[in-house]
Order: C-alpha cells, then sequence, then structure tokens
C-alpha cells in the first residue's frame, strides 16, 4: 500500500509597492525616506517589491498625489504584479477609495499598516483590546468607503409586505451602513469600559509600588530596550530586530546595588507620526511610563536621525503627561558608531546623556549608579537601633538596606547595613520604633558594573 500523501499549505507574503509622498517639511530620512515604512512593511509581513518616491507642495484633495503620478503608481503595480500599495502618509477614505479604482489594487495608509502590525504582535488580552479599539476608530469614518454592499436597504421590504409585516418591518427600512455604523459605535463603547477598567486597574497596580522606585525605559522602536532591559536585570524578555517587537509592557526588578532596588518597565516604542488614537488606545498598556518615577529615553546613537526621533518621542510623551523632569536620556547602541566626531557632536547636543551599549555593557555601570542616586541618594552606612515587633519596620529594612551586621538585645534589634539615604529619611515615618544611632555617607564606584 502506497504511503498517503501529505498536502503542504504555505500562505504567500503579499507583494508591496511602497509609496512615500514627500510635503514641504517632512521629517523624513534625507538619506533614505522610504527606509522606515519598507521596515514597517517587512515587519508586517510583507514583500517589498517596488518603492516610489513622490515630491509635492502640496497634497492634492482627491488623489493626494494627483491623477497622473496616481496613473504612474497603476502602471507600477501592474508591471510588478503587486498585490497592494501602502503609503507613507495617512489617506482620507475617499482618496483610498478614489486609488483603489485607479489601481485596481488594496491601498493602505500609514496609520492602517501600523495597526496591522500591533495587532499581529498584541498577546495579551490587554493589549488585543486596545488593537481592536484602536481598529474600530480607524475603520469608523471609513465605513462608507469599505463595502461594497452599504448603499443597499436592510430589510428593505416593500409597502403592502410592510403592512402584514408588523411592527418593525414598517418603513423604507435602514441602510446597512447605519446599520454597521451602530455595531462598531457599541463595541466601540464596550472596549472602552473593558480598558477603562483595565486602566484602573492598572493605575492602582502602579500606584500600589510606593515603596519601589519605578523606572521605565521608553523610545523610538528598534531602540534596543528590550535589549537594555535584558542586561540590566537579566531578564530574558523578546528581543528582535525588527520595529514593535515589545507591544505588551514587562516589569523585572532591577539591583542597583547597595541595597537599592528598582522596577524596571519596558513599553512599546514610538514611531514618527504615531496615530494618535493609537496612543490613546494604549494609554493603559503606557501607563507604567505615566506614573513611574523616572524615564529612561533610550534612543539609538547610530542611527542618522536619532535628533528626529528622539523629538517624535518627546511629542508623545508630552501627549501621554508626561513631566520631561523624569526623563535621563540614554543613547544606546554607542558599539555602532564608526565615526568619533559623530560621538563629539552626540555628546555636545545631548551632554546629560549616558552613552551606553546594551550589547558590549559599555557605560551600564554609570547608568546604574545614577540611577542609584535617583532612586534614594548616595548610600548611607548606618547603625540602627529597632523595635524589632515593629513588623512594618523590619520588613522595610530588609527590603531596603543591605544588612552587614545585626543582634538582638530584648525586643531591641541592634543593625549596621548600607541604606540609600532617601530610604534613611523615611525611617522618620517610623518614630520612637526606630533610632539612627549614626550614619555616614559611602562612596559610589561609578565604574561598578551595573
Amino acid at each position: 500500500m502506497s504511503e498517503p500523501t501529505r498536502t503542504e499549505l504555505s500562505v504567500q507574503a503579499e507583494r508591496l509597492l511602497l509609496v512615500t509622498v514627500l510635503l514641504p517639511g517632512s521629517s523624513h530620512d534625507p538619506m533614505d525616506p522610504v527606509g522606515e515604512l519598507r521596515s514597517l512593511a517587512k515587519t508586517a509581513g510583507g514583500v517589498v517589491a517596488d518603492e516610489m518616491l513622490v515630491k509635492r507642495r502640496d497634497v492634492h484633495p482627491g488623489l493626494y498625489v494627483g491623477s497622473g503620478k496616481a496613473q504612474q503608481i497603476a502602471d507600477r503595480a501592474e508591471a510588478g504584479e503587486i498585490d497592494a500599495i501602502v503609503f507613507d502618509n495617512d489617506l482620507s477614505p475617499a482618496q483610498i477609495r478614489d486609488l483603489e479604482e485607479i489601481t485596481e489594487r488594496k491601498v493602505l495608509d500609514r496609520s492602517e499598516l501600523i495597526l496591522d502590525i500591533f495587532a499581529a504582535h498584541a498577546r495579551t488580552h490587554e493589549s488585543r483590546l486596545q488593537v481592536e479599539l484602536a481598529q474600530l476608530e480607524y475603520a469608523y469614518p471609513r465605513l462608507r468607503h469599505m463595502w461594497s454592499h452599504l448603499e443597499r436597504i436592510a430589510g428593505g421590504a416593500t409597502t403592502a409586505a410592510a403592512a402584514v409585516g408588523g411592527i418593525g418591518t414598517r418603513g423604507p427600512g435602514e441602510r446597512q451602513i447605519e446599520i454597521d455604523r451602530r455595531l462598531v459605535q457599541k463595541r466601540v463603547s464596550y472596549l472602552k469600559r473593558k480598558i477603562a477598567a483595565v486602566d484602573k486597574r492598572k493605575v492602582r497596580q502602579v500606584r500600589g509600588r510606593k515603596d519601589a522606585f519605578c523606572v521605565c525605559l521608553v523610545g523610538y522602536t528598534n531602540a534596543g530596550k528590550s535589549t537594555l532591559m535584558n542586561a540590566l536585570t537579566g531578564a530574558h524578555v523578546y528581543v528582535a530586530d525588527q520595529l514593535f517587537a515589545t507591544l505588551d509592557t514587562r516589569t523585572r526588578q532591577w539591583a542597583l546595588g547597595d541595597g537599592v532596588d528598582a522596577l524596571l518597565s519596558d513599553t512599546v516604542g514610538f514611531v514618527r507620526d504615531l496615530p494618535h488614537h493609537l496612543v490613546a488606545s494604549f494609554r493603559a498598556t503606557l501607563e507604567e511610563a505615566i506614573h513611574a518615577d523616572l524615564l529612561l529615553h533610550v534612543a539609538d546613537a547610530s542611527h542618522d536621525l536619532v535628533a528626529q526621533q528622539i523629538q517624535a518621542v518627546e511629542r508623545v510623551l508630552d501627549e501621554l503627561g508626561c513631566d520631561r523632569g523624569r526623563l535621563l536620556p540614554v543613547l544606546n547602541k554607542t558599539d555602532r558608531i564608526r565615526d568619533p566626531a559623530v560621538y563629539t557632536v552626540l555628546s555636545r547636543r545631548y551632554s546629560r546623556a549616558h552613552f551606553v551599549s546594551a550589547v558590549t555593557g559599555d557605560g551600564l555601570g554609570e547608568l546604574t549608579a545614577a540611577v542609584a542616586e535617583r532612586a534614594g541618594g548616595a548610600p548611607v552606612r548606618v547603625h540602627l537601633r529597632a523595635d524589632c515587633r515593629d513588623g512594618r519596620l523590619m520588613q522595610y529594612i530588609a527590603r531596603h538596606a543591605r544588612v552587614e551586621r545585626q543582634t538582638y538585645d530584648d525586643a531591641t534589634a541592634d543593625i549596621e547595613a548600607l541604606m540609600p539615604a532617601g530610604k534613611v529619611r523615611q525611617l522618620d515615618t517610623f518614630g520612637d520604633a526606630v533610632e539612627v544611632v549614626e550614619g555616614r555617607p559611602v562612596a559610589i564606584d561609578p565604574g561598578r558594573p551595573g
């Protein structure tokens, strides 16, 4: 008997034509204007078959690029056997419809491409809710142009049939677009309620860490935040050389040394012109950044447009209401800088920044020392007499101090330890239960490994 044949199924990746329209004041990379769109398309799983760069003084109201250029795009799509055309710009619903009629191809804009990537990378229930809400809010104003059935009449009974049909069947019926809009609005309201509940829970969770110093990694996508988190905490979070590799917030404990600990969170990366509704939908995920004690703004020092990327992130943080006073700039990937002049220019422009390499470990000791100082000030060698019957006090000392010697005399614990200065000051809240006999500052070695 012959062996049964095995059928192998495979999904062929879509062939894409990328179109970048450069307008006056554009923030695109002058050396490679299509570069970021190319990375987004590859992250979405498409095959970049062709690219077009279009320069215009203003936007054409009907086709965004004008009729002549639209026909050129159609010809290139036909010749290249293109499946879909992706614009690195936000198009109106009417513009997408008209372009699809001319090109006879699916047309996507920048926001829809980013939403598709977010949908593919969403892993938790929380992030899936947020992606669905963002997709629906994007789709709602486009319903009229998304479906061919929208103009038909739902339940369009004849007058005679309606007379017999009873309640609910009389009248001309209702356009399908109104039904679709009502369904979308109902789903959006439901998702907003669910996300609001998640948001409240997240706020309680973040604010419940008041005894911990919370640090959050923020920055442009693919700046190396996850690699940096792994290097600082030993956490084995997912790392990939692609945009939006991290979508769900992860939090790990970061040992800063000398009894000082922090909670370090990694967040979704930002990109240029990140859709506003996407930022709003992901507010719960970004709650870590909103309430963090310190934000490490990680940027790719080796990128040609590092200044523009830093500005793009700062705009999103401003939109979220984050205080820039809590920002500590971190320029990562210094191992990729080949020209010493580039390093010199960046050092002068970002004098407050810490220059690090998450791959080689360069600069991580200095960064750790700086965060430790922010977390509680310089460490202090203290001699304490504490009431060991006070469980909350003893738990506080165990959590925030590195105990070197501890003896007991009845109900009193005699303790010598290293403790952050800020945590020593907070001992005042325990009143007579603790006495600081002596406290001497201890110098931090800035070269200590993180």
